[in-house]
């Protein structure tokens, strides 16, 4: 049984900065973890993502802004969001994927408001 707890989400001013946490139960292989964020009226999109190699990967729109990382063990995500814009307000979304079998498994956890206003 694989669960996502996410924490960290809230209102900040624009321009300011917000630490998202995202931790997995188990002490489980998670090949990548990261987040998406889905506002009203649109798709999810990407955020940020990292393998347990240490490969990151962002979204356009927040590259040079937000930074991901993992602890040691893989099992807890951190991002960290600066110079905040209204449009990043969204529900973020942790996701963790894993090998299972022969196919890679995909876990979300039960997203974070953010919201970014002033």
């Amino acid at each position: 049984q694989v669960q996502l707890v996410e924490s960290g989400g809230g209102l900040v001013q624009p321009g300011g900065s917000l630490a998202l946490s995202c931790s997995v139960s188990g002490s489980i292989f998670i090949y990548a973890m990261g987040w998406y964020r889905q506002a009203p009226g649109k798709q999810r999109e990407l955020v940020a993502t990292i393998t347990s190699d240490g490969r990151s990967n962002y979204g356009d729109s927040v590259k040079g802004r937000f930074t991901i990382s993992r602890d040691s063990a893989g099992n807890t995500g951190f991002l960290q969001m600066n110079s905040l814009k209204p449009e990043d307000t969204a529900v973020y979304y942790c996701n963790a994927k894993r090998p299972s079998g022969s196919t890679m498994s995909a876990y979300w956890g039960q997203g974070t408001q953010v919201t970014v206003s002033s």
